[in-house]
């Protein structure tokens, strides 16, 4: 038995392995090089993204049908699971048009050859409200999320959240740090971050107002929170977006 399950494992042919992520109806799968460019997404894929076909797909990155806000997120992704960072059922909020927010699970990791060199990426995304798992995760930090969410741009103090949620501060602590991994102000902090980097890349809002608009009291604090959070500077951010929409 263990002989005839090794034969069927080595002329297993990866396209029609690939190709079963076609079946599943709630997950978007996708394959990319080492340059962040799609070499396969599955069909839920195309229709998230509405390509109309695989063709409008292959050897693009992000950059060209994700909001920029997004695609910077997607490709710094891809950069970090190739250095060996992989990411595992990620549940991740996203900012999307006008600020309406979006619940992800997300899980990718490092593609290799048979040598061992790496070739690219892959991963999976699933719309977390369809996924049982997700939904009672939520379900159980459901109450200051929505706070959270409503109310970001002003100051959250944790007791006031925690009474809010009928739990202590620690037992509010205990529960984000469960299913988020991270405490109520690593929350907080994310979800302003998120917010200043759509109104960065997709508004002409100056920098100084955004820090204000998104809860933030010292501009000086949030450059260097959004530095610390995205890797590089809101200004320089906002410049290689410019540039990338002009090429």
């Amino acid at each position: 038995m263990a002989t005839l399950n090794r034969k069927i494992l080595d002329e297993l042919n990866v396209k029609q392995l690939i190709e079963v992520f076609d079946l599943v109806t709630d997950i978007l799968f996708w394959i990319k090089d080492t340059q962040s460019r799609l070499v396969f997404v599955n069909n839920l894929f195309i229709e998230h993204f509405d390509l109309k076909s695989p063709a409008n797909a292959y050897g693009k990155t992000d950059l060209e049908f994700c909001p920029p806000h997004l695609a910077q997120q997607y490709m710094a992704d891809d950069q970090k699971v190739l250095k060996g960072e992989p990411i595992t059922h990620r549940l991740e909020m996203n900012i999307n048009h006008e600020n309406g927010f979006a619940w992800f699970s997300t899980s990718k990791r490092i593609l290799k050859d048979n040598t061992g060199e790496a070739i690219g990426t892959y991963g999976i995304t699933r719309h977390f409200q369809k996924s049982s798992q997700e939904l009672a995760t939520f379900d159980a930090i459901r109450i200051p999320i929505e706070y959270i969410r409503n109310n970001f741009r002003s100051n959250i103090a944790l007791k006031d959240l925690a009474e809010r949620s009928h739990l202590s501060v620690s037992a509010l602590e205990r529960r984000f740090k469960k299913h988020l991994a991270k405490t109520p102000t690593q929350f907080i902090n994310e979800v302003r971050l998120k917010s200043a980097r759509w109104l960065l890349l997709e508004t002409d809002t100056p920098i100084s107002e955004i820090a204000f608009d998104t809860g933030f009291s010292d501009h000086s604090y949030f450059t260097k929170q959004f530095k610390r959070y995205f890797g590089i500077h809101p200004s320089k951010m906002r410049e290689q977006a410019h540039k990338q929409k002009s090429a």
